[in-house]
């Protein structure tokens, strides 16, 4: 069975598609960019700033399908510079402590010209079992 994942505490989707698809216990979350939820803009500044704006979002999509950070198994990060890697990761290593899978490439641009983007793939079912 599928179920969309829908929270107003991250950015809405901005074309046709959904914040997250719960199936079979797992959810498979959209890139999350650094849009601020309350403002619908891009936060401002640094890939730092933006890195931990991103890390918010997915945090906020990661709850609302009962799911954490700690039980991502898998991350794709974009990046608009790969200049911007070693201080991306300061950012992704206070988040996903778990140190999931990744992947981590250099795009050509982003959404609205951001500087990086990321995407969840994680376990929830042993979250919404224990409650």
């Amino acid at each position: 069975m599928l179920k969309k994942v829908e929270t107003t505490k991250a950015p809405a989707a901005i074309g046709p598609y959904s914040q997250g698809m719960l199936v079979n216990g797992m959810l498979y979350a959209s890139g999350q960019i650094p849009i601020v939820p309350e403002t619908g803009e891009v936060v401002k500044g640094d890939i730092e700033v933006q890195a931990k704006q991103v890390m918010r979002n997915v945090g906020e999509i990661l709850k609302a399908s009962g799911s954490d950070f700690e039980h991502v198994v898998k991350t794709t990060c974009f990046l608009a510079d790969m200049a911007d890697f070693a201080a991306f990761n300061r950012v992704y290593e206070q988040y996903f402590t778990g140190k999931p899978a990744r992947s981590c490439v250099a795009v050509r641009e982003l959404p609205k010209k951001v500087l990086c983007e990321v995407e969840v793939i994680a376990q929830v079912e042993v979250i919404t079992r224990a409650e």
